[in-house]
């Protein structure tokens, strides 16, 4: 049996899998702190806490488990001390305070486009290279007493094995590692020695120790697979393929598509990154999907099970609803920091259903155009979707997106995408052949509705109309904030 470990944004998970399927799950909520405008902060010191209390359900007999793998969220970065104690709050990926320092960065080394030919990704605000020279400008005390520089993963790696280490998939989205896995001397130059060593996502990366073992219930000793950044997690575990993205619904959504080859020029709009497998990936990071919902929930009072239902009766459309979901600034394909949330058409006969039914349909339009983006880089035409993240959304998401794309879905038995593809990446590495299709079976396809599909597309243009004249809207100057608006 594999125990898997996923510190996310909103929630780490743990889960006990053998080749059959998931055996045992438990989670614990983190809590996420807004000081300031554009600042999103965790208490990093949490992170650990959260481990051993999701780790409570999951405890089995002495011995009956085998391997611990980790995965979780990226381009959170938090300095660390010598003896693995976290200076002060960690940024969050969605932390966009540095994007002034993300400007300056990529200036330095030839513009933005130079940076994502030579890294695969988006220098914007939540890149941890933006950041890492936000903390030298504006915090240099705290860079200067830290020993290194941790992602949540390899932070809670440090506590159960004392190593210090990441892996390929984690550098690769950071804004500072290169297509052969090397750290770019332009883009750390404050972080100094303070970036980790950079492993294979199926290393074993050490044993976990005795004071760690009896946190979790585990045995000392017991291997640590590094594992992978919760995205490459989740494509291996949904199942994608070239021809079937992967495309998942947490706290915010993304389409990834798994291919063989580096694009030798990154489509506008999306990052290209490394896959756990050891190929690449062609990743459209939206800004924001049920931490956009949640944000209405909170506003309303309604809970989110309730609003969803509600939603689910309202006509496509929303009664001439659109919301742009942009709550932290437009990601890709868009690449706007200063862009946000919008509602327009708003009515006084709209209602909270209305709101959430439009968002939903928000992120699915944002969906749409990151697969158009990647489009010329694939090597043909799309069979259908993988479906991966939160089911928190149920049917309402899986009728929108697929009515939206025009793809049918497949969504896989577990709900838990990430960590099935870290569980598979833990079996390699212990030398056994586990099969997703046996471990994590698809068990609901959902085909695109034709009357959905066909008001969609009648819909489409005034929301693509909508996106382009609001995009700009809020900007404190009218410097693109990245690759531009896309074609509409």
């Amino acid at each position: 049996m594999i125990l898997t470990l996923d510190i996310g944004t909103s929630v780490v998970k743990a889960a006990v899998w053998d080749e059959d399927g998931l055996r045992a799950r438990g989670s614990a909520a983190l809590v996420t702190e807004h000081p300031g405008p554009g600042r999103v902060e965790q208490d990093a010191g949490r992170w650990w806490p959260a481990v051993v209390e999701a780790c409570r359900p999951c405890r089995l007999e002495e011995g009956a488990i085998e391997a611990a793998v980790l995965t979780g969220a990226r381009q959170t970065l938090v300095p660390v001390d010598g003896g693995g104690e976290p200076l002060g709050p960690a940024l969050v990926w969605s932390d966009r305070r540095a994007t002034a320092e993300a400007e300056s960065l990529a200036g330095a080394v030839g513009g933005a486009d130079a940076v994502r030919r030579a890294t695969g990704a988006v220098l914007d605000g939540a890149a941890p290279a933006a950041k890492i020279a936000w903390l030298a400008a504006h915090e240099p005390q705290r860079l200067a007493d830290s020993a290194w520089l941790a992602f949540p993963r390899d932070l809670v790696l440090h506590r159960l094995t004392g190593v210090v280490a990441t892996d390929a998939t984690m550098a690769s989205v950071s804004g500072m590692c290169d297509a052969e896995g090397r750290w770019v001397a332009g883009l750390t130059a404050a972080a100094g020695s303070r970036l980790p060593h950079v492993l294979a996502p199926d290393a074993v990366a050490g044993a976990v120790l005795a004071e760690a073992a009896g946190a979790l219930g585990v045995r000392a000793g017991l291997p640590v697979v590094i594992g992978a950044g919760d995205r490459a997690c989740e494509v291996l575990g949904a199942g994608a393929a070239p021809d079937r993205p992967m495309v998942a619904w947490g706290t915010t959504a993304n389409v990834s598509v798994p291919v063989g080859r580096r694009p030798a020029e990154p489509p506008a709009g999306v990052a290209v990154t490394r896959a756990a497998d050891g190929g690449w990936l062609l990743e459209g990071g939206l800004s924001a999907a049920g931490s956009l919902l949640a944000w209405m929930g909170s506003l309303t009072g309604e809970p989110l099970e309730a609003l969803l239902e509600k939603a689910q009766a309202c006509p496509a459309g929303a009664d001439g609803l659109i919301v742009l979901p942009w709550l932290g600034g437009a990601r890709a394909p868009w690449w706007q920091e200063g862009a946000g949330a919008a509602a327009l058409g708003l009515h006084s006969r709209h209602g909270a259903p209305d709101l959430a039914r439009a968002a939903v349909e928000g992120v699915a339009y944002d969906v749409a155009r990151c697969l158009e983006a990647m489009a010329p880089a694939l090597p043909g035409a799309l069979d259908g979707l993988a479906v991966g993240g939160s089911r928190a959304t149920g049917r309402l998401w899986l009728e929108v997106v697929t009515a939206v794309t025009g793809l049918g879905a497949s969504r896989r038995r577990s709900g838990e995408a990430a960590m099935a593809g870290a569980a598979l990446l833990a079996a390699r590495a212990l030398g056994q052949a586990w099969s997703l299709d046996h471990l994590d079976p698809v068990d609901r396809r959902v085909e695109p509705d034709p009357d959905l599909v066909r008001r969609y597309g009648e819909l489409r243009p005034l929301a693509d109309e909508a996106a382009a004249a609001v995009i700009g809207v809020g900007r404190s100057d009218n410097r693109s904030g990245g690759e531009g608006v896309p074609g509409t």
